[in-house]
């Protein structure tokens, strides 16, 4: 591996002379930088890692703490363009990222804070996870910066889409295309779920509407066979709803095709819409109507209040962003009388 003193030997200059250069200090010549730099990249030099985190307490590695129930890993639509928009967000600042290891088959018996800390992390982010596990607690309660994606906790930064609005902006759409029986298919509880959940129930009120207990029914995220039953489950009722809303969009696929295995169409005999805005929805037909999440806002900001807090942290104000989303008209809710 090659070193400063070596390059110091090439030029015929001090080790400190070569350090100031690769550093751009401004108290050498533009010249000498400019030899030093071509013969370090000519010698295949490369700065040491960990010689570079002692000296300034930092690696410039930020971890991820990602893993849902469905075990969709990267597959899993929101939250891959979410993490895709904080991968490029964090290179931009020089960061790289590394993936903690969450399986439960893995051989070490380090928990996530001490995996965190092994691996040097300067930060974490957080995201799509069981956030009541006591391993991801004690993460968030250590002294390490941290930010968590779709979940808040009172002592960190959290960034998250606006459900309620987002809920209530759909809502609002279906009853304005003519709808008033209305049914949702939410997802397994969670703090996202409780918000879309309660922000149905206080816009229907809103809107005049009567919800029957039979129009709620619940079935895991991105699960589309317990979606296609809970579909017939409506369907099969004496008085079915006109439009089903579903916990997400790839779950509405279920319904999708349980509407279809009765002989029904979309949106000719019953409407139904989905939730995140995934772009596959946009190139079925009919087009999927659904609530768009700003995933490229959530992961920009997330990377960028994590560097903060990483970088000046006395300064950075720890509190809940909130990102909001849009409605996607979309096909697949049909304008009644």
């Amino acid at each position: 591996m090659v070193s400063m003193k070596d390059i110091a030997n090439a030029c015929n200059v001090s080790v400190a002379t070569v350090s100031k250069a690769l550093n751009d200090h401004r108290d050498i010549g533009e010249d000498t930088k400019e030899r030093i730099r071509a013969m370090a990249k000519q010698m295949g030099y490369f700065p040491n890692s960990a010689a570079k985190a002692l000296k300034t307490n930092r690696t410039y590695n930020i971890g991820v703490l990602f893993a849902d129930e469905a075990q969709s890993g990267l597959t899993h639509d929101f939250f891959s363009y979410v993490l895709d928009s904080f991968k490029r967000t964090a290179e931009e600042h020089n960061y790289d990222l590394t993936f903690i290891n969450c399986a439960k088959s893995r051989k070490t018996k380090l928990s996530y804070l001490e995996h965190a800390r092994y691996r040097g992390f300067d930060g974490v982010v957080i995201a799509c996870i069981d956030f009541n596990d006591p391993q991801v607690v004690e993460l968030v309660n250590s002294n390490l910066p941290v930010v968590t994606i779709d979940h808040i906790f009172n002592n960190r930064i959290g960034i998250i889409s606006d459900n309620v609005t987002g809920m209530k902006d759909l809502v609002t759409y279906i009853y304005q295309k003519g709808h008033r029986k209305i049914a949702y298919i939410h997802g397994e509880d969670s703090a996202v779920t409780q918000a879309r959940l309660s922000s149905f129930y206080k816009t229907a009120k809103e809107l005049g509407l009567q919800v029957p207990d039979s129009y709620i029914k619940e079935a895991a995220y991105r699960n589309t066979e317990e979606t296609a039953q809970k579909t017939f489950e409506l369907l099969d009722l004496s008085d079915p709803p006109t439009c089903i809303i579903y916990p997400d969009d790839f779950a509405s696929f279920g319904g999708i095709n349980a509407v279809r295995e009765r002989g029904l169409r979309v949106p000719e005999d019953i409407s139904i819409a989905g939730y995140d805005g995934i772009r596959v929805g946009r190139h079925i037909e009919p087009k999927l109507t659904t609530l768009k999440q700003d995933t490229e806002a959530v992961g920009h900001q997330a990377a960028l209040n994590l560097i903060q807090l990483i970088e000046d942290p006395k300064s950075t104000i720890v509190r809940p962003i909130i990102i909001g989303g849009e409605v996607f008209p979309g096909e697949t809710v049909k304008q009644l009388n």
